[in-house]
């Protein structure tokens, strides 16, 4: 191939363009290594090279665009089907559900305290989501024995009412049964991906008059154990 000299001399001159290897190859079907060695001694001007880096850039966008088009249609594929594995829930599934989240979640009494009320945290609102239904549906909590805290980062008190929106939306509740807001302090320096608008802290739901469910509660997670330990 390398003893053409057309396609040598038709290579250089389309290098000497600012051609990339690939635009080249179009032309001249020869490997690239054919190409670097044909292309030792060839001088390329600053634009040329200019060219060339900036198609290269393209071409890695182009390719890392196709890459993350594929890997979000990988993605929904797999979410579609495991959306429907899990099919309708039973009341008994939706309440065991409920109980490990709280177990993993929820306040717990302690050996040496005084009785509390039942307190679940997270920042996520699909979790909220299903510990309100299993609330209402399994434990038969009224609306009215609920209430909300947010703890919150220190930066965000400027756009508080917007974070309380946020919450009110996707529980589909009032913004009045929200109660106090705790305001951390910033770290100057923090690994935490979720600082901006993405970001709505941590809510807590609160749940009156609920002491006894607590110490159902520690029922409920010492019957779980019992299974596990004996299957």
């Amino acid at each position: 191939m390398t003893g053409k000299p057309e396609l040598k001399i038709k290579a250089i001159e389309l290098r000497r363009q600012g051609k990339t290897y690939s635009e080249i190859r179009s032309e001249v079907p020869v490997a690239k290594s054919t190409l670097s060695l044909w292309f030792l001694n060839v001088g390329l001007a600053d634009h040329q090279k200019q060219r060339i880096t900036q198609k290269r850039i393209e071409g890695q966008k182009r390719g890392a665009t196709a890459r993350r088009t594929q890997r979000i249609k990988l993605q929904q594929k797999i979410w579609s089907e495991s959306e429907k594995e899990i099919g309708n829930l039973t009341k008994r599934e939706l309440w065991l559900i409920g109980v490990a989240l709280y177990w993993a979640e929820g306040s717990k009494e302690k050996a040496w305290g005084h009785s509390t009320n039942a307190k679940f945290s997270n920042s996520d609102p699909r979790m909220i989501r299903v510990f309100l239904l299993w609330l209402k549906t399994c434990m038969n909590i009224k609306e009215r024995d609920i209430w909300f805290e947010i703890f919150i980062h220190e930066h965000k008190r400027s756009v508080i009412s917007n974070v309380i929106k946020f919450w009110s939306r996707e529980l589909g509740c009032s913004t009045s049964l929200f109660g106090k807001i705790y305001f951390k302090k910033n770290k100057i320096l923090t690994k935490r991906k979720n600082t901006g608008f993405l970001y709505n802290g941590v809510l807590r739901v609160n749940i009156a008059k609920s002491s006894t469910t607590v110490r159902m509660f520690e029922g409920w997670t010492r019957g779980i154990d019992k299974y596990c330990r004996i299957v």
